[in-house]
């Protein structure tokens, strides 16, 4: 894991397409703003992961 620190307006720049900013911190939270091309899906994690496991469920009853 890369560790970065960066303060507010600062940003991170993932390959060419993707730029996370700092847009506020507040006690110990943290809001980003993502800016990625339409074809990259961006979720919190729980979120990517109820997705995932939704899909793996369908998947299972698919097959049966």
């Amino acid at each position: 894991m890369l560790v970065l620190s960066r303060r507010r307006d600062e940003s991170i720049m993932i390959g060419k397409e993707i730029t996370i900013t700092i847009v506020d911190v507040r006690g110990d939270k943290v809001r980003l703003g993502i800016d990625a091309p339409p074809s990259i899906s961006v979720h919190r994690e729980e979120v990517f992961q109820a997705i995932q496991n939704e899909q793996t469920e369908e998947e299972r009853t698919s097959l049966l």
